[in-house]
Order: C-alpha cells, then structure tokens, then sequence
C-alpha cells in the first residue's frame, strides 16, 4: 500500500486552491449588524438610519462559501476515485490503459537523461580540475618569467620553460572554452528541454489515471440497474468520462510530439 500511495504523491494533481476566490468586504464583523448611523442635524430634526448593504454582502460571502465547498467536494471525488484506481492497479484488480510504444519511449527518455546527468556531472568536474590547472600553468609560467630574468647563467633555460608554460595555458584556456559549450549545451538539454519533456509527462501520466478511473466508474455503472436515479448518475459519469478521455488524448498527443521533437534535434 505504501508504493501505490507514494507513486499517488507523484501523480496526483495539488489540492484546490481556496484563495482564487476573495471575500467581499462587508457582512459579517459589521458594527450594528450592517446598519450605518447617518444621523445629521439638519434644522430641529433627525434624519433617520439609512440600512447598509449587509443583506448583499451576507449573500455574496455565502456565494463565496458554497463556491469553496464544490472546489473541495469536486477534488475530493477525483482524488478518491484516483486513488482507488491506482490502488487496484497496484493489487491487480484494475484494468489498466497502455500505450507501449509511448511509454517504451517515455522510459527509453528517462534513462538518457540519466545518463547525461552523469556526464555533466563529470564534464563540470573536469572544468574545476582543468581550470585549475590552467591557473597553475600560468603561475608557474610567469614564476619561470622571473627566474629568467634574475638568473643570468639560467636565461635561456628559464625562458623557454616560461615560454612552454604560457603556450600550454593559451592551448588550455582554448580547450577551457569548449568544455565550458559543451557543459553549457548539456546542461541546457538535460534541464530545460528533456525536464519540460518530463514535466508533459507527468501532466499525461495524471490524466491517464484520471482516465482510467472514471472509466472504471462509467463500467461499474453501466452494469448496475437502469432506474431513474442511476440513469441521471450515468449520463452525469459519461460526460465526465468524455472530459478526461479528450484530456487524456490530448496529453497523449502533446508527449509524442515533445518526444520526436526531442530525438530530432538531439544531435
């Protein structure tokens, strides 16, 4: 049960977001419950309270609040029918929907960027040794420069080491540069274009879930009796089906073109 409810962690979409809604000032902590004093002494007389706009605004909180409740009713239901889904896939109870040459695909990717992982890995640890080696070449080049110059009977012999040193450290500062394209250019495919590739992935890998699930419910429904209640609940459970199966499609879609994409302009 633990794997099937960290892999839900993975796929599930966040919960509701309950601030995409803000309340209306007004209503409830008013003073006088929403009656605002205009008492003005106008001659001899008073001018009577006028009634604020409490009535409006204890409607347009409650609005508010059941708009809240039907984010978290309508999460609550996608995210335990998913769970459900994903727990019978786990056990083998479910019927799962596969797609292998994608997911070969999709494995096939995961495995590259791996690897390629390990190679920026390595080429930045290169870069740090080599351009410290770089560095020490230059020191070593302008001590021999020094030498030479204070070592009358050595001049000609610490010239020329002087000489080689600062040659190496040019050659090396060339070959620092096209390691630093080459570390550039990996990091680039590695985090940006094979990460967003994965990021549609995960979006598809979600969708197939939520797809299989209401699938699963339209199925139990469709084998229970027909009456008036059920036949309400069905039409309901096909609607949402035909939602998640277009997103589904979609997503299915969007991942093979990002995969081509990906393998054409890898090289």
């Amino acid at each position: 049960l633990l794997p099937a409810l960290q892999d839900l962690q993975q796929v599930m979409v966040s919960g509701p977001n309950l601030n995409e809604t803000s309340i209306v000032s007004g209503g409830y902590g008013g003073t006088a419950e929403g009656i605002i004093p205009t008492s003005t002494i106008k001659g001899s007389g008073l001018h009577q309270p006028h009634a604020g706009p409490a009535v409006g605004g204890e409607e347009v909180v409650r609005g508010i609040a059941v708009e809240k409740f039907d984010i978290v009713k309508k999460w609550g239901i996608n995210t335990y029918k998913c769970t459900k889904q994903l727990i019978s896939e786990r056990f083998g109870r479910g019927s799962r929907t596969v797609d292998l040459e994608l997911e070969t695909q999709i494995e096939l990717l995961r495995e590259t960027k791996r690897k390629y992982e390990c190679v920026l890995q390595l080429a930045r640890a290169l870069t740090n040794h080599f351009y410290s080696l770089v560095q020490t070449q230059h020191a070593l080049g302008d001590a021999f420069a020094d030498l030479s110059q204070k070592s009358p009977e050595l001049q000609e012999e610490f010239g020329y080491n002087a000489e080689t040193q600062k040659l190496l450290c040019k050659n090396g500062e060339t070959l620092l540069g096209a390691v630093n394209f080459f570390v550039s250019s990996i990091n680039t495919l590695v985090n940006k274009t094979m990460e967003d590739t994965l990021m549609t992935v995960k979006q598809y890998e979600t969708a197939r879930l939520e797809y299989d699930a209401y699938r699963t419910d339209l199925e139990e429904l469709s084998m229970g009796p027909r009456d008036a209640s059920t036949v309400c609940r069905l039409e309901a459970a096909q609607g949402q089906f035909q939602s998640h199966k277009d997103k589904y499609e979609k997503l299915r879609a969007d991942v093979a073109i990002k995969l081509k994409f990906l393998e054409e302009n890898k090289v």
